[in-house]
């Protein structure tokens, strides 16, 4: 019986993979639907300041996917990744009060009422072990630490593949590498009349291959990754071979053209030149694609247009972050007689935003809400919990210009945990001092709400997260004062250049460089300025430790998180070998401690950095949310002024200038 099964399943693969009926010249339109880095914002909800806001959530996007599926009744609905982790609502699920093995992860369950025909896997998705991961994409990992005793848990209804990661023990990819959807779709024949064909739609994906210094705690000596271009090149032969008509590919990196490196983390500009491939799904910048205006780097590469929304000739497209944007590639197909080709000079790729004017946004899609009652109210409630009280307002606001508010905290925590660390644990450091970092996690960049502001009085565990946003693990790394210097020096490249003779307006902040990696150190201890009228790498100076210049050779342990120790950033020197504390805390539960022993948070604001004093002939700006100006003052930012309360950009944000003195 098992032998006829298996004789049964061949002839019909053979089949699957014939040409199709279809006459040569036969037309028709697909469009490829892409969401990005939803981050579990499935609700128009913010858990961290408990209230709606309608400028995220997968609900939204909801109404975008069903307008575009009117527009285009031919469509393949797709995830780039980074789906199960960002909000207190996943954190819940998989930590707090984990989804047993019958239940179906809540954003799924949005995925499912959506019909999404497959997704890809990002950096993120592996955050809460491999395990879990197992567990929620419905998988049994044939990896140390899954049980392979336990039933194949509840998950998608959709194929969920990833090409680039591969169990050590099995030697075989971690999920299934590529999946043919075949899409029964409407067309033109070549005399004019209507018929129905079938697109075979290869969809095909790869993870940045650094997720093995980001969650190594979870994934070393479990898996293994590989290059996106040696996976390409191996697995779409296999996909043709199959019977695929397209090729997509989901691709969560951004574009790097750095020499090509089987590690590096965007590698998405090296894929788009491998032959084959007739669309290209990319994420993990959180940055919007195809956008004519974009000033990001990334985008204005050799070979990519911005305009037009193609990367070496290959249709390509991001939709920025947590569902405020959908991405739209309307291919443009011609039956060859053989197959479905692309007409690339035909095909059109565009973005469409959930925000349709200032403060206007398109309405929620009614039936995602209902789905996850329960799991929000749950969250809400949990988030809730009180942990202490502080005396002072903490924001982001004005951390790009020296507000620490929000960051010093998280600093305090941070290093008296390690000195308790290293005192019981690694004796042989006891006499090394002991520094911090941390950094803004939210400074603007998904829009005016996107910034950490936690009031005085009562703090709950919804402002801890707020706080530190992500789930990572403290660590303590063992550097010099050349490399710590370095390591400022990278935090640095933050802002731009200034040159003092403008007299036009300058733009302070680096937009291209991602406010969570702008590490700054607070207290006493420490000082140094940044002298943004110097290139990048030439603008910390007066660094000291105790009102003494921090020698080359001097030796310090910095408190810090996995992601940073392990390379995550690009920083000079932390590339995991610098590593002397892997504690067993995350940096979150840390702060929570800390907050819980304090009881009442009293920071006396102790900034460790200034802009080297210079006077310039135009005005320095930036731009954060309006109204906040108070919030400067109170942090000793007596040369910040706001010019308009409306910046013109269509965001909502104020521009605001500082006299660096």
């Amino acid at each position: 019986m098992r032998i006829v099964f298996s004789l049964i399943s061949l002839l019909l693969a053979g089949c699957a993979a014939l040409p199709q009926d279809t006459p040569a010249g036969s037309r028709t339109t697909l469009a490829l639907l892409e969401t990005t880095d939803l981050h579990s914002n499935v609700l128009s909800y913010d858990y961290y300041k408990l209230a709606p806001d309608a400028s995220l959530g997968l609900e939204r996007t909801a109404t975008l996917i069903r307008q575009a599926r009117a527009e285009f009744p031919n469509n393949v609905l797709l995830d780039n990744g980074d789906t199960i982790q960002g909000t207190a609502l996943a954190d819940y699920q998989a930590l707090v009060a984990q989804v047993d093995c019958g239940q179906v992860l809540g954003i799924y369950k949005a995925f499912r009422q959506l019909g999404y025909d497959g997704t890809g896997i990002g950096n993120h998705d592996f955050n809460y072990g491999l395990a879990f991961l197992s567990q929620v994409t419905g998988n049994r990992f044939d990896v140390d630490g899954v049980d392979p005793a336990k039933p194949v848990c509840a998950g998608p209804n959709f194929p969920q593949v990833l090409a680039n990661v591969y169990s050590i023990r099995s030697g075989k990819p971690l999920f299934k590498p590529w999946h043919i959807i075949d899409k029964r779709v409407q067309a033109t024949g070549p005399d004019g009349k209507p018929l129905e064909a079938t697109v075979r739609v290869g969809i095909i994906s790869f993870v940045p291959p650094t997720i093995l210094t980001w969650d190594k705690r979870w994934l070393e000596g479990k898996v293994r990754t590989e290059g996106v271009k040696e996976t390409a090149q191996k697995y779409l032969p296999e996909m043709r071979a199959a019977g695929a008509d397209l090729v997509v590919a989901i691709s969560h990196a951004g574009l790097d053209d750095s020499p090509y490196s089987p590690t590096m983390e965007n590698g998405s500009w090296h894929l788009a030149q491998v032959p084959g491939i007739d669309a290209m799904l990319i994420g993990h910048s959180h940055q919007q694609f195809p956008n004519a205006a974009s000033t990001v780097p990334q985008f204005n590469l050799p070979g990519v247009d911005k305009a037009r929304g193609t990367v070496h000739g290959v249709p390509t497209v991001m939709p920025s972050l947590w569902g405020k944007q959908l991405g739209v590639i309307a291919l443009q197909l011609r039956h060859d007689g053989k197959r479905w080709v692309v007409e690339q000079d035909k095909t059109n790729v565009a973005v469409r935003a959930t925000q349709t004017g200032e403060k206007r946004f398109v309405d929620a899609d009614p039936a995602i809400a209902p789905l996850l009652a329960q799991e929000h109210e749950d969250t809400i409630r949990y988030v809730k919990t009180p942990i202490g009280t502080s005396t002072i307002r903490m924001s982001t606001y004005f951390a790009d210009v020296g507000d620490v508010s929000a960051v010093q905290l998280v600093n305090e925590a941070q290093a008296e945990y390690l000195k308790r660390y290293v005192q019981a644990n690694l004796p042989q450091y006891a006499n090394l001092p002991v520094l911090s970092v941390a950094s803004p996690f939210k400074a603007g960049s998904a829009g005016v709400t996107d910034y950490t502001d936690v009031a005085p009085g009562p703090i709950a565990l919804n402002n801890a997260a707020d706080l530190y946003l992500y789930p990572n693990s403290l660590q303590g790394v063992k550097v010099n004062g050349a490399e710590l210097k370095a390591w400022l020096e990278k935090a640095a490249e933050r802002f731009n250049t200034i040159d003092p003779s403008k007299t036009a307006p300058q733009e302070l902040v680096n937009t291209g460089f991602p406010g969570y990696n702008f590490d700054m150190m607070t207290g006493a201890d420490v000082r140094y300025e940044i002298d943004v009228t110097q290139p990048p790498g030439k603008r910390i100076g007066k660094l000291e430790y105790r009102g003494v210049p921090v020698q080359a050779a001097q030796e310090f342990i910095v408190a810090t998180n996995n992601y940073r120790a392990a390379g995550g950033g690009g920083f000079p020197a932390l590339d995991g070998s610098r590593t002397v504390a892997a504690t067993p805390d995350n940096n979150r539960d840390v702060l929570i401690a800390h907050i819980q022993a304090t009881r009442t948070v009293r920071p006396a604001l102790a900034r460790s950095w200034r802009f080297t004093p210079v006077l310039t002939k135009g005005p320095v700006v930036f731009h954060s949310a309006p109204g906040k100006l108070e919030l400067a003052k109170a942090a000793g930012l007596t040369t910040v002024t706001q010019l308009k309360a409306d910046d013109g950009l269509g965001r909502g944000f104020a521009l605001y200038a500082i006299e660096l003195r």
